[in-house]
């Protein structure tokens, strides 16, 4: 499985990458914490670290450690806006349920 952006993540994750020039891609990850278990972490990544799965889409670096792998193998990140709000969302076939905000899920 892999990890995919949709064209509205992609579109944002280059903008801050234009930002920070000696970033290598995106690293998406997760912590246990949130209503529901565990919750999604996403920010920049220099480099990868030991152990790091690496994937690709729409031209773009995914950096996933290996705790993490098996909780979002298969996501699809989006970016969403809504009113006044906006934020990556996560299409995850492993959560069996989400807290209310999307923030944080659970795996059974």
């Amino acid at each position: 499985m892999s990890i995919q952006l949709s064209l509205s993540a992609a579109e944002r994750v280059r903008s801050y990458l234009r930002d920070r020039p000696l970033a290598q891609g995106l690293r998406f990850g997760v912590k246990h914490s949130g209503c529901s278990g565990w919750a999604y972490q996403i920010d920049l990544a220099d480099q990868a670290e030991a152990g790091d799965t690496v994937f690709e889409s729409q031209g773009i670096q995914i950096f996933v450690n290996p705790d993490s792998l098996v909780l979002v193998a298969g996501t699809e990140i989006d970016f969403v806006s809504q009113g006044l709000n906006q934020g990556f969302a996560f299409r995850n076939p492993n959560a069996t349920a989400q807290c209310g905000c999307g923030e944080s899920f659970t795996i059974q």
